[in-house]
Parts: C-alpha cells; sequence; structure tokens
C-alpha cells in the first residue's frame, strides 16, 4: 500500500507540473513558430522550424525596449518603497507595544482586500488633479500603497520570530532603535525581506489595470499593457507570434529570480508558520 501511495503522488506531483509549465512551454513553442505554422489545424508540440523572427520584430516594429525600461523603472521603484516603509512599519508592529496595535493590523489586511476596479474611478480623479496620469509616479504612488499591506504584514511576521536578546545586547551597547534595525535586525531579515521583495516586484511589474488607466501614452507603456495593445498589419491581424515572444522575453528574468532566490522566498512566507 506505501508502494501505491508513493506511486500515487508521484504521478500528482507530476500531472502538477505539466499543468503549471504546459502554458509557458507552449508559448516558447509559439514564439519560435512562423504566422503559417500558427494557424494550422493541427498544430504541433514543437516548432517544424525554430525561427527567432518574432523576437526581432518585436524590438524592431515597436518601442518594446521603451516599455521594458519603463516597467523595471516602475517596478522597481516600488519594491524599494515598498520595503522601507514595510520594514519599519514592521518593525515598529512587531517590537513595540502601543493601544490600538490589533486595529492597525487589522487594518492593514482589509485595506489589501480592497478590488482595484472599486478605488479606479476615485484614484484616477485624485491623481490627474496632482498632474500625476502619464507619469512614473502616477504608477508607483498607487502601487506602493498596493503592495505595502502585504509586505508589512509578512515582515512583522518574520521580525517578530527574530529572538529579542540580540536587539537587548545591542540595546546594552548603546545602539539606538535605528542603528539596531539597520545594521542588526534587518541583515537577519534577508529571507523575508527577499521574499516580500519579489513579490512586490512580481505584482507591480505584471498589474495591468491600473497601468492601462494612468498611462495613457505609447511610449510610457508597461509591459503589461504593451502586449495587451500589440497590433498587427491591419485591424483584423493579431500578431499572436509577438505576444508570445514578448511574453516570453519579460517572464524568463522573474523565473530566473524566483529559483535563484527560491530558498529565501520558501523561509521568509514560511516564517512564524513553525514555532519550537
Amino acid at each position: 500500500m506505501k508502494k501505491v501511495g508513493k506511486l500515487l503522488f508521484y504521478i500528482l506531483v507530476i500531472l502538477v507540473v505539466i499543468w503549471c509549465f504546459f502554458p509557458f512551454y507552449w508559448a516558447i513553442v509559439s514564439s519560435l513558430k512562423t504566422d503559417r505554422e500558427l494557424f494550422e489545424p493541427n498544430p504541433s508540440l514543437v516548432p517544424k522550424k525554430p525561427s527567432f523572427e518574432n523576437y526581432v520584430k518585436v524590438f524592431k516594429e515597436r518601442p518594446f525596449h521603451v516599455n521594458i525600461l519603463n516597467s523595471v523603472v516602475v517596478a522597481g521603484t516600488t519594491t524599494i518603497l515598498t520595503l522601507t516603509f514595510g520594514s519599519l512599519a514592521g518593525y515598529a508592529i512587531a517590537r513595540f507595544k502601543f493601544r490600538g496595535k490589533i486595529t492597525v493590523m487589522t487594518s492593514i489586511l482589509a485595506v489589501s482586500m480592497f478590488p482595484q476596479i472599486s478605488i479606479l474611478g476615485s484614484l484616477f480623479i485624485i491623481l490627474r488633479s496632482m498632474r500625476l496620469i502619464n507619469t512614473y509616479l502616477g504608477l508607483i504612488l498607487p502601487y506602493t500603497a498596493m503592495t505595502l499591506p502585504l509586505t508589512t504584514w509578512v515582515l512583522q511576521n518574520f521580525f517578530r520570530e527574530l529572538p529579542k536578546s540580540i536587539e537587548e545586547a545591542a540595546a546594552i551597547d548603546g545602539c539606538s532603535h535605528a542603528r539596531t534595525l539597520f545594521t542588526i535586525v534587518l541583515p537577519m531579515a534577508a529571507p523575508g525581506l527577499v521574499a516580500t521583495g519579489l513579490l512586490t516586484f512580481i505584482s507591480a511589474w505584471n498589474e495591468f489595470l491600473f497601468a492601462l488607466t494612468f498611462m495613457q501614452k505609447p511610449n510610457l507603456y508597461t509591459v503589461p499593457v504593451a502586449i495587451a495593445l500589440f497590433k498587427g498589419r491591419s485591424m483584423y491581424e493579431i500578431p499572436w507570434g509577438q505576444i508570445m515572444a514578448a511574453s516570453v522575453i519579460v517572464t524568463v528574468p522573474l523565473i530566473i529570480l524566483v529559483l535563484i532566490f527560491q530558498r529565501r522566498i520558501i523561509e521568509g512566507l514560511s516564517a512564524g508558520a513553525i514555532k519550537g
């Protein structure tokens, strides 16, 4: 029975891996096919004559390199701001005693549950009155507000699990709370920072609704909006090969980052799950 159960477990794992990986594999295969091969009645799982023509066209026929730069600036700045404010807030919640702590944490969690579409109109009016439409800051501020609750929640949980004895020893040596945080606590909290940083970057990198609404100039589009608005030679043509190629281009770096930091991501997300 144990062998049968183990076999079923491995079969289930293989099926899950195939289920998760196949869409990305299909995107890679489709990006290497010609337009004629893409629309064959019986599509093959392997391109007959692999070609990188779609990858060349993505950059040659449109300013996709500018769109990538826009996403890097917006997502990168959002990540830095979110980690900065989230680490300060998370440390304060985890270490300091004050009235209304539960209310603060509940409010943080509640804010993160608002659907984007419910605040889109009012947020657009606010940003327009501040003249932030079609600016990087017009995306960075909403993205920071959107990702800060999760970052604060995860980091405060991670800080809470760090031993207080180290901070007490630093205080005896004359370290202030700020110096203790930046020289001792944050280096120890590297797994939590890496996990929340990557989640924040990926969330900002993939966000579509705000980017589509607040960025209305093609040279300011972020990657998701640029890919969604790819046009063919006519209004009836959709360049699926180029869309797949662009999707692969912007997805591969994220996969590489996750694979490199996968241990720290697991450590950061599992902080506080096991006590002992």
